[in-house]
């Protein structure tokens, strides 16, 4: 019951991590209903919500659904972003918001462990959204949408002409992977680590996601960010 979330002795979890938008593998994500029925479970049960949305600039479909942070009313979520999948993935560099005592404790972290983030990238996406400014920023993320948007559609498109009797996935709505299950294979691991590397073909088994890695899954996560159309059509009709 939510009395007992007070009690230290309880077992009832004390935090909630997701990722709302184009979920890593299953590019699944939360609509706005959704996500209103998780915060108040939050609320119900004094739960921390680490909301990581490194997709959130990768959404394809409009309008956004807010965040969890913008429904925010006391002080529950930690929200990070990232310019990793927007700028550049080499930048490794990302932002926190959030309540300011976690943020602290946080900075305090960072400051004995890893000290901070690379100066040289920081000052270089400093000094390029003071140039952008907010509407140039917006363009450059209209322009990331539209590429993906198109990547994502060349995916589709091969995985309908070459898999539809061998894999089952849904479309999602962000990011830049699809989440397929093969029909009739019990576990892809070995399909992939052999037979798929033998051809030079990447793809991640799905046990790699799983808290048991062990776990046999019939699943594999393709990602659509640096391919091209016909290198995706060319790997998608390749018999593995």
């Amino acid at each position: 019951c939510p009395e007992d979330a007070k009690d230290p002795r309880c077992d009832i979890p004390r935090v909630l991590y997701t990722i709302p938008n184009g979920c890593n593998p299953t590019g699944a994500s939360m609509t706005e209903r959704r996500k209103r029925e998780i915060y108040q479970i939050a609320r119900k049960y004094d739960l921390l919500i680490i909301e990581d949305d490194p997709y959130y600039f990768l959404q394809f479909e409009q309008p956004w659904a807010p965040s969890f942070l913008s429904m925010d009313v006391d002080g529950r979520v930690m929200r990070s972003d990232s310019f990793s999948k927007i700028l550049s993935s080499g930048l490794r560099l990302g932002f926190l918001t959030g309540p300011k005592p976690l943020i602290d404790r946080i900075i305090l972290h960072i400051q004995s462990s890893t000290l901070h983030t690379s100066t040289f990238t920081q000052l270089l996406v400093m000094q390029l959204l003071q140039q952008w400014g907010k509407s140039g920023f917006l363009e450059h993320v209209d322009r990331v949408i539209d590429f993906y948007s198109k990547q994502r559609e060349a995916m589709l498109s091969a995985a309908e002409k070459w898999l539809k009797d061998l894999a089952e996935w849904h479309v999602p709505s962000a990011g830049m992977f699809i989440w397929l299950r093969l029909k009739g294979v019990p576990d892809t691991y070995q399909l992939i680590m052999e037979k798929a590397m033998e051809k030079e073909v990447m793809f991640v088994p799905g046990r790699a996601f799983m808290v048991d890695s062990s776990a046999p899954s019939a699943y594999i996560r393709a990602s659509f960010s640096i391919s091209t159309p016909e290198e995706m059509d060319e790997v998608n009709s390749s018999p593995i």
